[in-house]
């Protein structure tokens, strides 16, 4: 029986985005569960099935999904994922998949997200609206109405391992 993450979501990063992993809430983060993200960011997007940037995003996922779930049993627990993560492996696995999604949408592919794109994005991944508002403006502080790709991707690495991230902590 897999051990769940802990009930209070507030004590690390790690337990928040883990909990935010657990896209049904059963306590255990399933593959069902990673790769249904990557299907609400499709349909917030509009994208078909067959678009490369699904594709991608999905490629990406795979891989990402085979080294949190080393052993294979289709499920991630808790403190598989909390020894796991690093910021060696958001380098070398996480940004590849978040960057794909992000990927998704950037509508006209510029490398940025309006406010609109970025919310569609964070609620899609399971954020509340007015979490992922904060956010962007964590993200924009000097007003430009634009996310950038890798502005985006250092924030959750900083959040991930531990560093301050205005933006992590506005969105978990």
């Amino acid at each position: 029986m897999p051990h769940p993450a802990p009930a209070d979501t507030t004590v690390s990063p790690k337990a928040r985005i883990y909990a935010m992993l657990d896209t049904d809430g059963d306590g255990v983060a399933s593959r069902h569960d990673y790769f249904v993200r990557i299907e609400r960011v499709r349909r917030a997007t509009g994208r078909t099935d067959d678009d490369p940037l699904v594709i991608a995003a999905r490629t990406a996922g795979e891989r990402a999904w085979a080294a949190m779930d080393a052993n294979g049993d289709g499920v991630m627990t808790y403190q598989e994922y909390a020894a796991w993560v690093d910021a060696e492996k958001f380098d070398t696995v996480c940004q590849y998949a978040l960057g794909a999604l992000f990927d998704l949408a950037d509508a006209d592919r510029d490398g940025a997200l309006d406010r609109a794109q970025f919310t569609a994005l964070r609620q899609a991944l399971g954020n509340r609206p007015d979490n992922a508002d904060a956010a962007f403006d964590a993200l924009d502080p000097t007003g430009t109405g634009l996310v950038d790709r890798a502005a985006y991707l250092a924030a959750i690495r900083a959040y991930v391992t531990g560093d301050h991230s205005p933006m992590g902590t506005a969105l978990y």
